[in-house]
């Protein structure tokens, strides 16, 4: 018997929830159709963890493709299907390769598994972002230099911690649900050990009564803290730079992982700050969201910062 997953027609952050929920129900073991049919649109994050998926299961997984003609061609610009190809069965008719050369797609879909990997998407994407990040969104020309360094950090963190290769991919659209405006997103996803285990693999690591994917989310973006020693400068510093990033720019930072989300909401967006109780799933899965810049808004007294308040959600 086969269980079939359905993919929602429009695929992100909280959306690809539901491919969670459904999959967190089926056996090890037990064959899989991801039904992509009827998907319309897909956001980084959403065409990433597809393919973290496919990862996260030691059976190859069947996929059937979008219908729609317009979604087959943007997801084949986006460099998806020529990975997908090679961790799912694809079942559909799927477009020749093509380069991603399109304004909307600033990195197509590219895997991680180490260092030399990381600065390879840093230096193919440097230009093409400062004339996107300065040029269509309005952003101060400073941005540019951080916003590389912001996704060198992220990349290493899959390198670092997430014991396996993972997925990045950056994009420009118009964001109509809440800004009316544009954004630049960047996608990270893997399906390695997730935040939990990496900390745990610190030297003198020590379990609270709490301890859990909620916490360890906190400890690493929150507080800094790292698997690595003190003394080892440098290192474990990524996310806490990110943060800082993304606060100064009113960006939104969404970390998942294991059972927990968490997120760093600017004004324009009303995500819970974490929640948890979420069908697990392995790795981390992260999503970085900066706005077009229009007029001079002045940031609104922590905006950027994530309460401890916490929402339980359980699957049904």
């Amino acid at each position: 018997m086969t269980t079939v997953i359905s993919v929602p027609p429009s695929l992100d952050e909280q959306s690809f929830e539901v491919i969670f929920e459904q999959l967190a129900t089926v056996p090890i073991g037990q064959k899989i159709l991801v039904d992509a049919r009827h998907a319309r649109w897909a956001s980084p994050y959403g065409l990433t963890s597809l393919l973290c998926v496919a990862q996260s299961r030691p059976d190859r997984m069947a996929f059937a493709v979008p219908e729609h003609p317009d979604t087959l061609s943007y997801w084949s610009r986006t460099g998806f299907f020529r990975y997908a190809g090679e961790l799912f069965e694809l079942h559909g008719t799927v477009p020749r390769a093509r380069e991603a050369h399109e304004s909307d797609v600033l990195l197509e879909i590219t895997p991680i598994v180490q260092s030399d990997d990381v600065h390879g998407v840093v230096g193919r994407i440097q230009q093409k972002a400062a004339d996107i990040l300065h040029g269509q969104l309005g952003l101060d020309t400073a941005i540019t230099g951080a916003f590389g360094m912001t996704l060198s950090e992220s990349c290493q963190n899959i390198v670092e911690h997430a014991g396996q290769g993972g997925w990045v991919a950056v994009q420009t659209y118009k964001y109509l649900r809440r800004l009316g405006r544009r954004v630049v997103v960047i996608a990270v996803c893997d399906a390695g050990v997730g935040f939990k285990r990496s900390l745990e693999s610190a030297p003198g690591h020590r379990r609270s009564d709490r301890w859990d994917d909620a916490m360890a989310l906190e400890d690493a973006v929150l507080r800094a803290v790292s698997r690595f020693r003190h003394g080892d400068k440098g290192r474990g510093q990524g996310l806490a730079g990110i943060r800082r990033f993304v606060g100064r720019w009113h960006g939104k930072l969404s970390v998942r992982s294991g059972t927990a989300r968490l997120a760093i909401s600017p004004g324009w967006d009303e995500d819970v700050p974490m929640t948890e109780s979420l069908p697990y799933f392995p790795g981390s899965q992260m999503q970085i969201t900066i706005p077009e810049r229009i007029g001079d808004p002045t940031p609104r007294p922590g905006a950027a910062v994530a309460s401890r308040t916490r929402t339980r959600e359980r699957s049904s």
